[in-house]
């Protein structure tokens, strides 16, 4: 019986590490995406331009 807990706790720990540190990988992906898009604009951006468009725009969809 204590095993069992122990694997769950164990199991919890190890799912809350995976979920904390890929927590930002759709958001670079969205990002990613968004200044690839704006390329293709009829109005092309610079990168950075594009990139800090991208951001605040993903931020406020939030």
């Amino acid at each position: 019986m204590k095993l069992k807990n122990i694997l769950i706790i164990i199991f919890v720990f190890v799912g809350l590490y995976v979920v904390l540190f890929f927590r930002d990988h759709n958001f670079k992906r969205a990002i990613d995406a968004c200044v690839a898009g704006s390329q293709k604009l009829e109005k092309p951006m610079t990168i950075a331009e594009a990139k800090k468009f991208c951001e605040e725009k993903i931020k406020e969809d939030k």
